[in-house]
């Protein structure tokens, strides 16, 4: 059976995160009801990234098996019936054992802080009016590619087999009038982003040091980590494929 790919891109604010929950909306949810009104059939969709609540995408993927034609009307349509802030994007057509999760090869996100008050980016980025060391946050920055467990930045309750990941890259950027951290790695743990940028916080803030954040790295012990920054700052940015990956779009 035909195998696609569904590509969209979110506006997490409204939503109580990516995957489908009980007693809470979710962007699957509103995805699979959108396709199960269009193409009068039920869908179970499979995703390649979970993002928690309030958080945003500019890309992320399902996959889907489906024996009918699709078209490139089919996005304008099921557009149609998505809330205005969710976006179909795309549908590509994949190899039939195409994985959208298990495929992807990486994943950028950034985490965005605004110091002075803006009320038109208010639910895109977090509100921090702190004095900042940036050369201090972009030191503790520097030295995350540096390891690979990140057992202290995963929140509890997960059911991973491994907290190793592979970071590529890990910066602190200035885009307009925003502090942006950016991060690439093969794979994410539950909370990691957030647990990263709210410990390094601490570093910019001067009330902790760069060793004192490797410290933490080095505990394994998700209890001395800061996740308390909201959701609501963090872009799922892209989720990256080996190339030549997709076969076409429609």
């Amino acid at each position: 059976m035909p195998r696609y790919f569904l590509e969209v891109s979110y506006k997490g604010n409204n939503y109580s995160g990516f995957q489908k929950q009980e007693n809470a909306n979710s962007i699957q949810q509103e995805v699979e009801r959108a396709m199960e009104i269009f193409f009068r059939e039920k869908f179970e969709l499979t995703s390649s990234s979970r993002t928690d609540a309030g958080v945003h995408a500019l890309q992320n993927f399902f996959h889907f098996d489906f024996d009918a034609a699709i078209n490139r009307q089919s996005i304008y349509n099921i557009n149609a019936i998505l809330p205005p802030d969710i976006v179909l994007k795309n549908i590509h057509n994949v190899a039939d054992d195409a994985h959208c999760r298990f495929d992807a090869v990486s994943r950028e996100y950034r985490y965005y802080i605004y110091r002075e008050k803006n009320a038109f980016i208010a639910d895109r980025a977090y509100y921090f009016p702190y004095k900042m060391d940036i050369e201090n946050l972009s030191a503790a920055a520097s030295v995350i590619p540096l390891y690979t467990d990140f057992t202290s930045f995963s929140k509890r309750n997960t059911q991973v087999k491994t907290f190793n990941c592979s970071i590529l890259k890990s910066e602190w950027l200035v885009e307009g009038d925003c502090l942006v951290y950016r991060v690439i790695a093969n794979r994410f743990l539950r909370g990691m982003v957030r647990g990263l940028v709210g410990t390094m916080l601490h570093v910019g803030r001067g009330k902790s040091t760069v060793e004192q954040f490797r410290e933490i790295i080095n505990a394994h012990d998700c209890t001395l980590a800061d996740f308390s920054v909201p959701g609501h700052g963090l872009f799922l940015v892209k989720v990256n494929y080996p190339d030549n990956y997709f076969k076409h779009d429609l």
